[in-house]
């Protein structure tokens, strides 16, 4: 291909926002590439729970706090995508589940009702009659309400863009095949080896906009720009359980705290999986495999009373949050994006807040150039595939808490 390729913009970085900007610039008239030095989601999305959140787990204490108000309409924005009446077009995308429950395992009934009724929320909680509770929670003493909140199938929404893109993603050996100087017209540029034979390609962006989470870090030092409290990392470490479970997706709060997250999917050989989070990843943080999935034992039979889960095999995975730099190691109130001259730098903090974070850098974009969008001479160029999720990773599960010794 002649070389330097002119782009209005080069996005580094295929996770849920990298991917949902390339639709974006794509759908506004821009040319522009994605580029992955991995697989695509493996950093954060694939692992991900998959939840929208609407924003009613960070107004416990009954307040619409920042994180609340800047969420609070995403749920919506999905669902528009989802059916496919918005884009990105996400009508292929598997749900998990089209709503959540919220538990708890203490009688506050009327706090819940008062959460329910919480103005300035999208997306509240009903209540529910004890006849409408799913089997799977019928034992639990406190009040149990649906929240209407979409839980999307992360493996499933990653391969369904991939798929209305893979013209314009690249695979990128960012260790040994990518270079970054200038221009004599000053204009950064990229140089490209193809990982399939070496070939040069040089890339003249407008823009580069970097959605690569923890990778943000190093495409910054290579681009020279000044180092600096830019990003945090805030890590996890999920339960996961497989077997012949109940599906089960939803929040278990006791107090003002999300004490237990559970959402279902089915691994490759169609067993159940749930990936356990909220207060437990948190805490699992400092915790080794053992005796994470010992708490994470006693913490299900706690929030879960009357749910058998001693067929099932047990595991755990860790994952890092890469955010933009908040202070304190404080979590980021909304989706954040640092302007570096040509570069732009993004953060969506959630899942849910991909869409908001996406508009904010289309704001920030000049006009499209009119280049031409015939993208055939890359098409030997290697593509990246879809991350294999955690749970379908070669691992050791164990089938008691109690004696785990591997890490998946």
């Amino acid at each position: 291909m002649q070389s330097p390729l002119q782009l209005d913009a080069v996005v580094f970085g295929g996770g849920a926002t990298g991917l949902w900007l390339l639709d974006a610039l794509s759908a506004a008239g821009h040319r522009c590439l994605l580029l992955e030095s991995a697989d695509l989601g493996g950093g954060q999305t694939i692992a991900s729970q998959g939840i929208i959140h609407g924003g009613l787990k960070y107004s416990l204490r009954g307040v619409l706090t920042a994180s609340a108000r800047s969420i609070r309409d995403m749920p919506g924005r999905w669902r528009m995508s989802l059916a496919g009446e918005l884009r990105p077009d996400l009508s292929h995308t598997r749900r998990r589940a089209e709503f959540c429950h919220l538990w708890q395992t203490r009688q506050l009934r009327s706090r819940m009702a008062m959460l329910g009724a919480l103005r300035g929320l999208a997306v509240t909680a009903r209540v529910l009659e004890d006849r409408e509770r799913p089997e799977v929670l019928a034992g639990c003493p406190g009040a149990v309400a649906r929240l209407d909140e979409q839980v999307i199938e992360p493996v499933s929404f990653i391969g369904d863009l991939a798929q209305q893109h893979a013209a314009a993603i690249l695979q990128v050996d960012a260790a040994g095949g990518l270079e970054c100087d200038h221009d004599p017209s000053g204009r950064r540029r990229i140089r490209l080896l193809s990982p399939a034979d070496g070939g040069p390609l040089d890339l003249l962006p407008e823009r580069i906009i970097l959605c690569a989470g923890g990778g943000n870090e190093g495409l910054r030092a290579q681009l020279g720009l000044p180092p600096g409290p830019v990003m945090q990392r805030r890590p996890l470490h999920m339960v996961v359980l497989r077997g012949d479970l109940p599906e089960l997706n939803g929040h278990c709060v006791d107090g003002m705290a999300t004490r237990v997250t559970i959402t279902s999917t089915r691994d490759h050989a169609d067993r159940v999986v749930w990936q356990v989070g909220g207060q437990i990843s948190e805490l699992g943080v400092k915790m080794d495999r053992a005796s994470l999935l010992e708490h994470a034992r006693a913490e299900l039979a706690s929030v879960l009373p009357g749910v058998d889960l001693s067929a099932a095999d047990w595991g755990s995975y860790r994952v890092d949050r890469a955010e933009a730099a908040a202070g304190g190691g404080s979590r980021p109130g909304d989706a954040a994006l640092l302007e570096d001259g040509d570069v732009v730098t993004a953060f969506p903090t959630k899942l849910a807040l991909v869409p908001r974070l996406v508009d904010r850098i289309l704001e920030r974009m000049p006009p499209a150039a009119g280049l031409p969008h015939d993208l055939t001479p890359l098409a030997r160029w290697p593509r990246p595939g879809v991350a294999t999720p955690p749970w379908d990773e070669e691992t050791t599960w164990s089938t008691e808490p109690s004696v785990a010794t591997a890490r998946m």
